[in-house]
């Protein structure tokens, strides 16, 4: 009887001492699961952390875009309508515009500024026409650390000149205030310096610099220079031969310390020949 009482109370302790493993491991586990969902952690498929992304602002470029193009066309003045209406077409502009016509070539030397974004279309519409495209470079230029330097010493510029401004306000003497005002000036024109520069970089990148150049060969022509008639011809020998005499004559007369000096040496020499012809006698 003992035994068996003893044999209930030794199973009882070991269902019980179970139930509480089996509430401890529950709460181990669900403690894990939260620290999981509590501290996210971004994995690759292959289960290794990945880097923490960097939300650093992206610089925009700033390219500065050329051109240059050469065109033979079979007419030049329909090639140069068609490039104003292409120029038209795509916000551009003339900032320069020349014609030559000569004896042997008609050409139109153009240099257009064309915006940044429609640069490569309005290539390719220029190619598309008639013509023959007989040279073609394309430059590109990254100006973005230039431009960021600009950015960052315009700013501290101005930083300084407010603080000179505060300065100028606490000044108590005329030789203080002079000062301060000569480095408020001096940052000034540091300031317009490099605002002027911002300004240029941002327009050669806003509006791209093409230069075009649309020529036609012309086929060789013989033209006689005009020349005057005849009678016209001899007034004007006469006339010449006589201007010509009289410039002789002027000259003649511009060197007369010349003539003295051959005069005074012809005379010496006659004297002293008939000093000889004396002296044989």
């Amino acid at each position: 009887m003992k035994k068996s009482v003893f044999l209930l109370l030794l199973f009882v302790i070991m269902i019980t001492s179970c139930q509480q493993a089996d509430k401890s491991n529950g709460i181990l586990a669900f403690s894990e699961m939260a620290d999981e969902e509590m501290i996210p952690v971004t994995r690759q498929q292959g289960g290794t952390p990945l880097m923490p992304i960097d939300n650093k602002k992206v610089v925009k470029k700033k390219i500065i875009k050329d051109g240059r193009i050469d065109l033979k066309v079979g007419n030049v003045e329909a090639a140069k309508a068609r490039v104003d209406s292409i120029v038209k077409e795509y916000g551009a502009y003339y900032s320069s515009e020349k014609l030559n016509n000569t004896d042997w070539e008609t050409s139109y030397n153009l240099t257009l500024r064309i915006p940044f974004v429609h640069f490569e279309s309005f290539i390719t519409a220029i190619e598309q026409g008639k013509g023959e495209v007989l040279y073609k470079e394309i430059d590109a230029r990254d100006v973005t650390e230039q431009f960021i330097d600009l950015e960052t010493r315009l700013q501290n510029k101005r930083t300084y000149a407010q603080k000179y401004m505060d300065l100028l306000k606490k000044a108590k003497s005329v030789k203080e205030i002079l000062e301060i005002e000569e480095n408020i000036r001096h940052i000034e024109e540091e300031i317009e310096s490099t605002s002027g520069r911002l300004k240029y970089l941002n327009d050669l990148v806003d509006y791209s610099t093409l230069k075009l150049n649309i020529h036609k060969k012309k086929d060789f022509k013989y033209n006689p220079d005009k020349r005057d008639k005849f009678s016209e011809r001899i007034k004007q020998s006469l006339s010449k031969g006589w201007f010509g005499f009289v410039d002789f004559l002027l000259d003649l007369v511009m060197i007369w310390p010349f003539w003295i000096i051959v005069v005074l040496i012809i005379y010496f020499f006659k004297k002293l020949r008939r000093k000889r012809k004396q002296n044989k006698e």
